[in-house]
């Protein structure tokens, strides 16, 4: 499928037609992308995703990446120049407004709701970068290859980056040192 994606994206720039199949395949995942970032905005911002990248179809490069990947590269940077729009440069900063917490929805199916006050401000506190490969890997099942791709990395830094986050995040939540929790949440 992703060498069809790849074809159709391709073919698209000649013949604007072959661009709807892809609209088909990936406004779901698109969408649950934004969702999840900006739970507001999402459906303006998908919109864009599909303006943007129908605009700029043309400048697809196989070679680069698959048109998924391609595509969560859009989408990522119309999520950047909304947060931008709104006074600020990624989620987890100071001033955040609701559409930006992409925890909500997350912390209602954590099973320990204790730990998510933490884990939020962990992830938050990770690097940009570093947060959107982690978030792009574990949300939207993207392989660490497939992330730097979306993200206009190499491939090895998104490993290297992407090990780091992991690995800050368990470092945070062990049992142990740093990490360790009391009964409402908070560090102890």
């Amino acid at each position: 499928m992703e060498s069809d994606d790849d074809d159709l994206l391709t073919r698209s720039a000649r013949d604007p037609a072959a661009f709807e199949p892809l609209v088909e395949r990936h406004a779901g995942v698109l969408h649950g992308y934004l969702a999840r970032r900006a739970p507001a905005a999402a459906d303006d911002l998908l919109a864009e995703v599909w303006l943007q990248a129908y605009a700029s179809r043309s400048t697809f490069d196989a070679d680069r990446g698959t048109a998924r990947t391609w595509l969560f590269g859009v989408a990522r940077n119309v999520l950047a120049a909304h947060w931008r729009q709104n006074g600020r440069e990624q989620p987890g900063t100071p001033g955040d407004r609701a559409d930006s917490d992409p925890w909500q929805g997350v912390d209602e199916r954590l099973d320990a709701a204790a730990v998510a006050p933490f884990l939020r401000h962990t992830i938050a506190g990770l690097p940009h970068v570093e947060r959107e490969l982690l978030l792009l890997v574990a949300w939207e099942r993207l392989t660490p290859t497939e992330a730097a791709a979306a993200v206009g990395i190499p491939p090895g830094t998104a490993r290297s980056r992407l090990h780091r986050a992991r690995a800050r995040l368990r470092a945070a939540l062990a049992p142990t040192g740093a990490g360790t929790l009391n009964r409402t949440g908070d560090l102890a």
